[in-house]
């Protein structure tokens, strides 16, 4: 129950500083800015795995979760309890934002700006790469060290600068999911589908890319010929 509510708190930091990033954007007319929301993001996700890190293994996000599993470093009886933990905290934290902010409507929804095709394979590639930083840094299903955070971090706000305008670079099923079905938002809801669909197969594509780059070690509960021991 610890790893649990460890990884619901995470993600309800994540969405709620995140999503809240682009509400407050919105509702003071552009003074948080782009570049403000994408460091958001990157910083939260820092500091959310500097503090539960050593508890749950801060995955924040179903598609990294699954995909752990996948890669034999997490039992897969333990996804679905993840999985309900992080959408748990993204929805609390998208109702503590409709709570402070009731008129704004889309609450940091992620919605393609272009064709769903852009956005779908914009997502499989951001989260492919985003996945092999985390298998790249990662023991089992924790982090090396301090720099695990600081390189996850960076990958993050990297693909939020670039492709958040097209995207939303989401990445997180549960972090696209949780504001389309509280906004209520009807853009967000017709294009969810790819927030949920496009992380989980870029992460997923990610286990085989890393085994052949790391070798055959690298996704049976390491990674790489030499795995440094996991710091808390």
């Amino acid at each position: 129950m610890n790893r649990l509510l460890a990884e619901t708190l995470g993600t309800y930091g994540l969405v709620f500083a995140g999503c809240g990033a682009i509400v407050i954007d919105h509702a003071t007319a552009g003074s948080v800015t782009h570049v403000g929301v994408a460091i958001t993001f990157g910083l939260v996700v820092l500091a959310m795995i500097h503090t539960f890190g050593d508890v749950s293994g801060a995955h924040l996000n179903p598609a990294v979760t699954t995909a752990f599993a996948a890669a034999g470093r997490f039992p897969w009886r333990d996804v679905p309890g993840y999985v309900g933990a992080q959408s748990t905290g993204a929805f609390l934290a998208c109702v503590t934002l409709r709570v402070l902010f009731p008129a704004e409507r889309g609450l940091g929804a992620t919605v393609p700006t272009g064709p769903d095709l852009q956005s779908v394979v914009l997502e499989v590639v951001l989260t492919f790469f985003l996945m092999m930083t985390v298998l790249s840094v990662s023991t089992g299903a924790k982090e090396k060290g301090i720099t695990a955070g600081i390189a996850i971090a960076s990958v993050i706000t990297l693909e939020a600068m670039f492709a958040g305008p097209v995207s939303g670079a989401s990445m997180n099923p549960a972090r696209s999911l949780a504001p389309a079905i509280v906004g209520g938002d009807p853009a967000a809801l017709r294009s969810v589908w790819i927030y949920l669909v496009a992380p989980l197969l870029g992460a997923l594509l990610a286990v085989p890319a890393c085994r052949g780059v790391r070798g055959p070690g690298c996704c049976d509960g390491r990674c790489g010929p030499a795995p440094s021991p996991t710091t808390t």
